[in-house]
């Protein structure tokens, strides 16, 4: 049940392993591919081409039942789940074994014009319509005079100070900045960035110094950083903070973290904890205290998996893309102990720090005590990815895009248009609004 980091990489490591016969995997997801999630806010930045951060799962799934579906509803008692396809009625799919791995949804709130002002920074679709409605933001602006409306439209906000949300402002900021090259209309004091952070820090990841290091370089580059501050309204388009600032933004991102998949913890019956996570032992099976959920087992955003490595009791693995790839593998060599009465191992992994990107050029790393600021983090956090992204096909298709851009810069071509594709076939090429088209022999004689 999921085709993400853990659920991809566990049925890739089955595949691999599995004797002919052996056993038989099914993946269900309702996207056919696998998000790279550390390289959406490159695809914002136009940095990496969207499809390059999205992995084919029946290119590398060879022997993989894919499903196009989502999972509505887990019955392990009876081992079935309740599958809704795209384009067909839903159906029940009976299993031996379950493996959840169904990713984290986006958490939001019940904020006043959220829900129709808000862009999610979660998949790829989400990045393309970011990035393109800033170039198309500027496009715009450059065609007003100064005042309101354009103001407006030069305005973004982005709500979350974790990973996601910094790294997607960090880009935007530096995609801005690169486009009032191209954009001598606009004055460089006239784009306004905001970063909003519900807690008195941003990147809880890493410690208090290297975190107020990266707001004092976002506010050097012109952005404002809102910390103890909450997001109050969006309605209309006008931004109201907790803080007092109200201000109107034509671009608002929501990355204020995620939430448990509400399937794993409202439709299925199978143990889980306070914050709706499944929980499971060390070695991934799904249990309750010390009774083992027979033939279930979890990993990633959804599960909540002890962190044996760090030395205390009750701590738990934090859900982040080097847990769930290295606990996608573990799951396959795992199920496959389990096939072969074999004993399954415990999953431990020592964290090998974090690092984020903060714009071209820019980036912070941290392990322990040792920081790394600017450029060479920066080199650090693309080197890292393009290894860690699976397959050397899309390895090298990354590596391409970015050998190019150091040749002829970032492209800043906006494809807004293919959000309604459409829309010059309907109205016939004729700009003026609710225009009638013209008479088939108008056409012709033209």
């Amino acid at each position: 049940m999921g085709g993400g980091y853990a659920g991809f990489y566990t049925a890739w490591g089955l595949e691999k392993k599995l004797r002919r016969g052996e056993a038989r995997v099914t993946v269900v997801d309702p996207r056919p591919y696998m998000t790279y999630q550390p390289f959406l806010p490159e695809v914002v930045a136009g940095s990496v081409e969207a499809r390059h951060a999205a992995v084919s799962l029946r290119r590398h799934l060879h022997h993989t039942r894919l499903i196009a579906g989502s999972v509505t509803e887990i019955r392990h008692g009876a081992r079935t789940v309740t599958v809704r396809p795209e384009s067909a009625p839903p159906f029940d799919l009976q299993y031996d074994v379950l493996v959840v791995t169904a990713g984290a949804v986006t958490r939001t709130f019940p904020i006043p014009g959220l829900s129709d002002q808000a862009y999610g920074l979660k998949h790829v679709e989400e990045a393309v319509a970011i990035r393109d409605r800033l170039l198309t933001s500027f496009d715009r602006a450059a065609g007003l005079p100064r005042g309101p409306e354009r103001s407006k439209l030069l305005t973004v906000t982005v709500v979350g100070g974790g990973f996601s949300g910094v790294e997607g402002f960090g880009e935007l900021l530096a995609l801005a900045t690169a486009l009032l090259k191209r954009y001598p209309e606009i004055d460089a004091d006239e784009p306004a960035f905001h970063l909003v952070e519900a807690r008195d820090r941003i990147l809880p990841e890493v410690t208090d110094r290297p975190g107020a290091w990266v707001v004092r370089s976002l506010e050097k580059r012109g952005a404002r950083v809102h910390l103890n501050t909450q997001l109050v309204s969006a309605a209309d388009g006008r931004v109201r903070l907790s803080d007092g600032t109200e201000y109107d933004s034509g671009l608002l991102v929501w990355a204020a973290g995620n939430a448990a998949n509400p399937i794993v913890h409202n439709h299925s019956d199978l143990p889980v904890d306070e914050r709706g996570l499944l929980t499971v032992r060390a070695d991934l099976r799904v249990a309750t205290g010390t009774e083992v959920v027979p033939e279930a087992w979890a990993a990633g955003d959804d599960a909540s998996v002890p962190d044996l490595a760090a030395g205390r009791p009750g701590a738990h693995t934090v859900p982040n893309a080097q847990h769930a790839v290295r606990q996608g593998k573990r799951l396959a060599k795992n199920i496959l102990a389990s096939l072969r009465e074999r004993p399954a191992k415990d999953y431990m992994h020592r964290g090998l720090g974090v690092v984020a990107t903060l714009g071209l050029g820019r980036g912070i790393f941290q392990y322990r005590s040792l920081v790394i600021k600017g450029f060479p983090a920066w080199l650090m956090h693309r080197g890292y990815h393009v290894l860690a992204i699976p397959s050397w096909e899309r390895k090298a298709r990354v590596f391409a895009v970015w050998a190019t851009a150091v040749l002829y810069g970032r492209d800043i071509v906006s494809l807004a248009s293919v959000q309604h594709p459409r829309e010059a076939f309907v109205s016939h090429g004729d700009p003026r609004p609710g225009a009638e088209p013209a008479e088939p022999e108008d056409r012709i004689r033209a």
